[in-house]
Order: structure tokens, then C-alpha cells, then sequence
């Protein structure tokens, strides 16, 4: 299973955003945004595009594969 690099709360954080706040941008719950941070909960790629809107980049600069997963993929 690919490892994935999750920069969420960096970026919550340097747009001084709240869970609370950040979750009512993207229309989840603080709980959900706190799931995710920690890692326990993987987002839909709707809500990781939503997320993408919120902070305004690519998806790629919030969640990104470990280096070595990208072993194989041409």
C-alpha cells in the first residue's frame, strides 16, 4: 500500500486557519479535518479537491506519494 505525504496541517496552519474553520470551508466536520492531520482518515478526491480550492494549490502540494512508492509508475 502507497505511503502517502500529508501536508494538511502545515498549510492549515500557515494560512492561520482553525480545524473548525478549515472544516466549515470545505463543508466537514472539525473532527473530520483532526482525522485527517493525524492520519486516520484518508480524504475522497472530492474532499481533497475542496481542500485544494480552500488553501488555493494543487492537490499535489496537500497530499503527495512517499518517493519510493512511486517505484514502477512510468
Amino acid at each position: 500500500m502507497a505511503h502517502v505525504i500529508n501536508n494538511t496541517r502545515r498549510l492549515r496552519e500557515a494560512a492561520g486557519l482553525t480545524q473548525e474553520l478549515l472544516g466549515h470551508r470545505a463543508n466537514v466536520s472539525r473532527q473530520t479535518i483532526n482525522a485527517i492531520e493525524a492520519g486516520r482518515y484518508k480524504p475522497s478526491i472530492m474532499l481533497a479537491l475542496k481542500l485544494a480550492k480552500v488553501f488555493a494549490v494543487p492537490v499535489e502540494h496537500i497530499f503527495e506519494l512517499e518517493p519510493d512508492d512511486w517505484d514502477g509508475i512510468e
